[in-house]
C-alpha cells in the first residue's frame, strides 16, 4: 500500500432532501442515491507523486441505498494533472491505496462494481464555504451550483451543519441546497433540483479522516 494524504474541499450534491439521511443511517429519500461530487486539493501527496493544486470529481448513482451496492461510477480527473498524478488520484478514489472502509472512496468503489473508464477533463470550481456558495463545472460532464438552504418562512439564508465524529468523509460540513445536469459521461440520472448538498474540509489518508481535521 503506497500512504497518501489530501487537504482539500468537497463539493456534493445528491438526490436526497436537505440533511441527506445516509449521514444518520435512514434509507435515501427517494429509496436511491445519486451523487456528482467535486475535491479541490490544496495540499496533497501520493507516495512521492504530489497532488497539490489538483482538482478530481466523481459521478455516482446506487439504484437502492449505497450499502446495497449495485452502484455506478465514474471518475473525473482534470486535464491539468500529469499521467503519474492522475494514477496516483485513480488509486485513491477507488480506495486502492485505503485500509479497508477507511473512506467514503474506499466504499463508494466497494459498492459499485460497474465502474466507468475514468475521464480526463477541464474542471473549473469557484467556491466561498462561509456563503455557502459554489460552482462547478466538469467539462462535457457536469454543471453543479450551491447555494445556501433557504428559510422555509422567509426564504432568507438558512444555516446546518452536519457533524459527525466518527465520519469517514468529513467531521464537519456545512449544508447547502445544490443543483446538478449531467451533460455527458457514462454514469446518467436526472437533473438534481434544490437537493441536499454540503462543503465539507477534508483531511483524509489511507488510513481514514485525520484526526483534530474539520
Amino acid at each position: 500500500m503506497t500512504p497518501w494524504e489530501i487537504r482539500g474541499l468537497g463539493l456534493t450534491n445528491c438526490n436526497c432532501n436537505f440533511g441527506c439521511p445516509c449521514q444518520f443511517g435512514v434509507l435515501p429519500s427517494r429509496g436511491n442515491c445519486e451523487a456528482a461530487i467535486v475535491f479541490d486539493i490544496e495540499r496533497g501527496h501520493h507516495g512521492d507523486t504530489d497532488l497539490s493544486g489538483l482538482r478530481a470529481a466523481a459521478i455516482y448513482h446506487w439504484p437502492g441505498a449505497i450499502h446495497e451496492g449495485d452502484g455506478q461510477m465514474q471518475l473525473v480527473i482534470d486535464t491539468g494533472a500529469s499521467d503519474a498524478q492522475a494514477a496516483a488520484l485513480e488509486r485513491i478514489m477507488t480506495g486502492q491505496d485505503t485500509e479497508e472502509m477507511k473512506t467514503m472512496w474506499f466504499v463508494y468503489a466497494k459498492m459499485s462494481p460497474n465502474r466507468y473508464p475514468t475521464l480526463r477533463k477541464r474542471i473549473d470550481v469557484t467556491h466561498d464555504i462561509g456563503a455557502r456558495t459554489g460552482r462547478a463545472r466538469i467539462d462535457g460532464v457536469a454543471d453543479i451550483e450551491l447555494k445556501p438552504v433557504p428559510n422555509i418562512v422567509t426564504g432568507e439564508p438558512h444555516r446546518a451543519i452536519l457533524k459527525l465524529p466518527h465520519g469517514f468523509e468529513f467531521h464537519e460540513a456545512e449544508v447547502a441546497s445544490g443543483r446538478t445536469t449531467l451533460t455527458g459521461g457514462e454514469v446518467s440520472f436526472a437533473p438534481l433540483v434544490d437537493t441536499h448538498a454540503h462543503f465539507a474540509r477534508l483531511h483524509l489518508s489511507h488510513v481514514g479522516v485525520i484526526d483534530g481535521a474539520a
